[in-house]
């Protein structure tokens, strides 16, 4: 992760002047395989996400989007290409929740602090505020097994949050839950994302989540997963799932997504 270039978050939906950026992707790209052999993922993608935006990555599966996000986490290398990220490393939110079973709530949280760097003393008090944050105060002391599907993926984006990153990266984190709860989710990510002026990169299949959620929707093409279209969305915060607006702008970015799946068949 490059540290050259220092920014801070801007409010979220407005355009920083001096093109300042939260993370940058500049031609890069991904192979899997032996050389000879090696099959491409990621095609020449270049992306900036500003500070205080909130990027959606949508497409097939298999098109490269988790990929994508685990080389902006620094979890893999490009094969070519560059990747900034001001400032400290990235979150990383998953689907599934990761929480250690024999710890508690608390507990899984105060983990990262200390991985932070937090003081002793202060992870306890800190871990209470992240829990009182994500709408679970008084769960510290509950197990994992305590708490519904829901419940966890909330612990999960509280964990996120005590790494102290501007930016966080989440690949379909609520995919596994119900409708109920996943819409739920929503209200509060864009809450969260909203109080803490964060930089947000979200990865999913569901193309109304997608345009709910973010400013900008990204569509990546079929393997390999190229740029193949953007959306920037007008529509004001808080949005509803069911609302004409996203409903309308899904519908147009669906017919594009079938576009490009077709197209991966008729070259297969």
């Amino acid at each position: 992760m490059t540290t050259a270039l220092t920014t801070s978050p801007a409010a979220p939906g407005v355009e920083t002047p001096d093109g300042a950026y939260a993370v940058r992707l500049a031609h890069v790209h991904k192979t899997f395989g032996r050389p000879g052999t090696a099959a491409p993922v990621l095609d020449d993608i270049s992306l900036d996400v500003a500070p205080g935006e909130f990027v959606t990555l949508l497409g097939a599966s298999g098109c490269g989007k988790s990929t994508l996000l685990n080389l902006v986490a620094g979890l893999d290398r490009p094969t070519a290409g560059t990747i900034e990220v001001p400032g400290a490393r990235p979150a990383l939110m998953f689907q599934d929740h990761a929480l250690f079973p024999w710890l508690t709530a608390g507990r899984n949280i105060e983990l990262a602090l200390r991985l932070a760097g937090v003081p002793k003393a202060e992870r306890r008090a800190e871990a209470e505020r992240l829990l009182e944050l994500v709408r679970l105060g008084g769960a510290y002391r509950k197990r994992v097994h305590e708490l519904s599907g829901g419940m966890r993926q909330r612990v999960a984006l509280a964990r996120s949050l005590a790494q102290g990153s501007n930016v966080l990266l989440m690949d379909e984190p609520f995919a596994a839950l119900d409708a109920i709860t996943r819409d739920v989710l929503h209200d509060e990510i864009t809450r969260i994302w909203s109080e803490r002026k964060l930089t947000v990169l979200f990865v999913t299949h569901n193309v109304r989540e997608a345009v709910r959620l973010a400013q900008r929707v990204v569509l990546l093409s079929s393997r390999p997963g190229r740029i193949a279209k953007e959306w920037r969305i007008d529509l004001p915060q808080p949005r509803r799932i069911e609302s004409a607006g996203v409903a309308d702008l899904s519908i147009e970015i669906t017919e594009h997504l079938r576009g490009e799946i077709r197209r991966h068949v008729q070259q297969s």
